[in-house]
């Protein structure tokens, strides 16, 4: 049985150029305190009196970082490109695509969340996204599956082991799927695997396209992968917002292990990053909510927008536990 949930969504879109990188990665790292806040299990949260009331300095004995936090920001990013049209991700789905002889034009996505609990949802709800038409195409000979009448098989196979027969053998791999690509123009799909980790990527049965960050010293065209039997389709972010956004992730990640403190130079040795640590421990005696808010006086104004929204949500036999995703979205100019 269905169940439909409500999970918060909050995009950070770079909308000017980058003047001055204390003042940019103090931008960066506002969401990002933001997100580790509403990380935090409601329960604990509860026992000091509310999100609102949780100092800067309690975040080290309250937070527990997840292994997948910084890998369902990656997923989402690449959803959230691919839906708002940003032409460099399009470029290389298509070339993608085409190696996997999908027809068509105007690529979307929907988001398969992967979450803490073991639940799966569909960020877009699939109902308005696929038709009784949407085909799955596979990569090897056969007639294509149609995608929407498996959704809640593909679910039950990602929590339970026993119930991965039900699905057909050329598709017995989509329980690893993170996202559906489709060309609208063709209405045909394939099973995505994104990995922020290019050593994490696996083939599996059904699966076509996996979509990783480029690599220093490796190719960056997309290419096929034999071995694996994917599609290999490797995203640049050298030099622009997502290599900010990673920035960020690591200055807030050792100021908590830290203990709310400056880190040691050895784990901040840049200048830019530890003054930004410098000015979150200069406020660790006030509540995270005042300190997103105080410290907007010192990052640069305009780089980022901020969109928060609430968007339907499918949850497919599970429930859902993560309630935010933090979504970096870099400027297409």
């Amino acid at each position: 049985m269905r169940g439909v949930g409500r999970m918060r969504v909050q995009e950070e879109h770079q909308v000017n150029p980058v003047e001055d990188e204390v003042l940019a990665l103090t931008a960066v790292v506002r969401p990002i305190l933001k997100g580790v806040l509403y990380a935090l299990k409601a329960d604990v949260v509860a026992e000091v009196g509310g999100y609102e009331q949780v100092k800067l300095k309690m975040l080290p004995r309250l937070y527990r970082q997840g292994d997948g936090d910084c890998g369902i920001c990656f997923e989402y990013a690449v959803h959230e490109a691919m839906n708002q049209g940003d032409a460099r991700v399009h470029e290389r789905i298509l070339d993608a695509a085409k190696l996997c002889n999908i027809p068509g034009s105007d690529p979307q996505s929907i988001l398969f969340g992967l979450e803490k609990s073991g639940a799966q949802q569909l960020i877009a709800t699939a109902d308005d996204v696929l038709t009784e038409d949407s085909h799955l195409m596979y990569g090897k000979r056969g007639r294509p599956v149609k995608l929407k009448k498996h959704l809640n098989t593909i679910a039950g196979a990602f929590r339970n082991r026993r119930t991965r027969p039900a699905l057909p053998h050329s598709i017995r791999g989509l329980w690893k799927t993170d996202l559906f690509i489709g060309l609208g123009s063709s209405d045909r799909w394939a099973a995505t695997s994104v990995k922020i980790n290019p050593n994490h990527l696996e083939g599996a049965e059904g699966l076509r396209i996996g979509i990783v960050p480029t690599r220093s010293g490796r190719s960056d065209a997309v290419r096929k992968d034999d071995g694996k039997n994917l599609v290999i389709c490797p995203l640049h972010h050298d030099g622009d917002f997502m290599q900010m956004f990673y920035e960020g992730w690591r200055v807030v990640q050792a100021f908590i292990d830290a203990d709310a403190r400056i880190p040691k130079e050895v784990m901040l040795p840049g200048p830019v990053e530890r003054e930004v640590a410098r000015i979150l421990t200069e406020r660790r005696e006030f509540p995270v909510v005042d300190v997103v808010e105080a410290i907007a006086a010192f990052s640069q104004r305009g780089l980022l927008e901020t969109k928060d929204t609430q968007p339907q949500a499918q949850t497919l036999r599970g429930g859902a536990q993560t309630e935010l995703f933090i979504a970096p979205v870099s400027r297409t100019d």
